[in-house]
């Protein structure tokens, strides 16, 4: 990192489009094909015929066009607008045949509503990378419960990972510092965590220093992410009679998930 001075401060509506344009970079090696390949997997497991999908909480939709090419439909929501105009930039640069699966628009997965409803539109609903965890009430889960279930028919699929409490508790989140960089920019990410015990709630604390390779001046701004970690007995309260036949698995297994495993996925089909 070079040696400026002072970093310039970045304004809160500018955060967003700072994280979306290192968000790839920070995640460059995530394989989002064999995460996609995964989730498929569960997916045809229930619904051998499933071929349309709702993404709640899309990101720059990585996992969008890996679904695309295992012959899905997916239309993806997001709350940044700049994440969403990355992932109409991929859409665009993908031949038509996986461009005319993919859609994208704007969506808080507490909230959202798309299509007709009731199963008209699609046959399962996903939210990845954790996007579950930022429920960090019960009125959020719930409410995110609600709209998988809008969109879905009797038999319809929710699959949805999220931080496992067990391995949270076991392991305990660790301050963390990450450094990357490509031929744009350069980034140091601290990660510092706050632990609320009582309410099951993790923050993290993010310092960024985001230092441009043009020699423009280093970008310091601070984002906390509060991500709550759920367990299997509170996620049966929250879904209730409304879903049935609950798998929880170890994240990318085919097992249950133990003080190991800090992701774990849930699968679920609407009674």
């Amino acid at each position: 990192m070079s040696s400026t001075p002072e970093a310039a401060a970045v304004s809160a509506d500018a955060r967003f489009a700072l994280y979306t344009r290192y968000y790839d970079l920070l995640y460059a090696d995530k394989d989002y094909a064999a995460e996609a390949a995964y989730v498929a997997g569960l997916i045809r497991q229930r619904r051998p015929q499933a071929r349309r999908i709702l993404e709640l909480g899309c990101g720059t939709g990585a996992h969008a066009e890996h679904l695309a090419r295992l012959g899905f439909t997916v239309h993806g929501t997001d709350l940044s607008d700049s994440m969403l105009a990355r992932a109409e930039a991929r859409r665009a640069a993908l031949p038509q045949e996986l461009s005319e699966r993919l859609s994208f628009g704007p969506g808080d997965a507490r909230e959202v509503r798309v299509g007709q409803g009731g199963g008209a539109d699609f046959d399962a609903v996903i939210t990845l990378f954790h996007v579950m965890s930022y429920q960090t009430s019960n009125a959020d889960l719930q409410a995110a419960h609600e709209t998988a279930a809008w969109h879905l028919a009797p038999g319809g699929v929710f699959v949805h990972d999220h931080w496992y409490g067990p391995a949270v508790l076991s392991q305990q989140p660790q301050t963390r510092v990450r450094r990357l960089g490509d031929a744009q920019m350069s980034v140091t990410r601290l990660a510092e965590p706050v632990m609320h015990w009582s309410r099951n709630v993790c923050d993290v604390n993010y310092t960024m220093l985001v230092e441009p390779a043009d020699g423009s001046p280093m970008q310091q701004f601070h984002e906390t992410h509060p991500m709550r970690y759920l367990f299997a007995p509170e996620l049966e309260m929250i879904e209730g009679a409304r879903w049935r036949d609950a798998q929880h698995l170890a994240w990318l297994e085919q097992g249950q998930p133990d003080a190991r495993h800090w992701a774990a996925v849930r699968v679920l089909s609407l009674a």
